[in-house]
């Protein structure tokens, strides 16, 4: 898996980031509840669909939940968003070409599914069909099972369509 290190980030292997959500179990975090936590590929859709959704559910008095939007400096990265997951009320997936390239875009999703929250589905330049992980070896069988297995389950929720070349 690529990950590109900065003097200031840590590389985490998505073995560790799951033994730390295991340890940790929000112990002494106050989480700030969220209604939608918007679950999205970055570098596809920070700046168009997932910028638009948060603005959008902002001004209709929701409280929103977008990573680059609510974490601040400081705040631990994984405690916050495992929390906002947990005690939202609805997801919203947001799925690009790259969506599924990202392990903690179908943590995020596997997670939301897990914990039983309706997902809305979104596809930002992309059709459900498309979906599916590469099977590169990257992950273990487990991990690539339950991956799959959300997409799979949120393939089959209404979703709404986003070009983003139109809107």
């Amino acid at each position: 898996m690529n990950r590109v290190a900065s003097s200031s980030v840590a590389i985490i292997t998505p073995r560790q980031f799951l033994a730390h959500l295991g340890k940790k179990e929000m112990k002494g975090i106050s989480v700030k509840p969220c209604d939608v936590f918007i679950n999205h590929r970055g570098v596809d859709t920070k700046k168009t669909v997932a910028a638009l959704l948060y603005d959008r559910l902002i001004r209709v008095k929701l409280r929103p939940f977008l990573d680059y939007k609510n974490l601040k400096p400081g705040e631990k990265l994984f405690d916050e968003i495992h929390g906002a997951i947990r005690h939202c009320k609805v997801g919203v997936a947001v799925f690009s070409p790259r969506y599924c390239e990202s392990y903690f875009c179908l943590h995020e999703l596997a997670m939301m599914i897990e914990s039983n929250k309706k997902v809305i589905p979104i596809f930002c330049d992309i059709k459900a069909s498309q979906l599916g992980i590469e099977d590169n070896h990257e992950y273990e069988i487990d991990e690539l099972r339950r991956f799959n297995w959300a997409l799979e389950e949120a393939k089959q929720f209404k979703g709404l369509k986003f070009n983003s070349s139109k809107e």
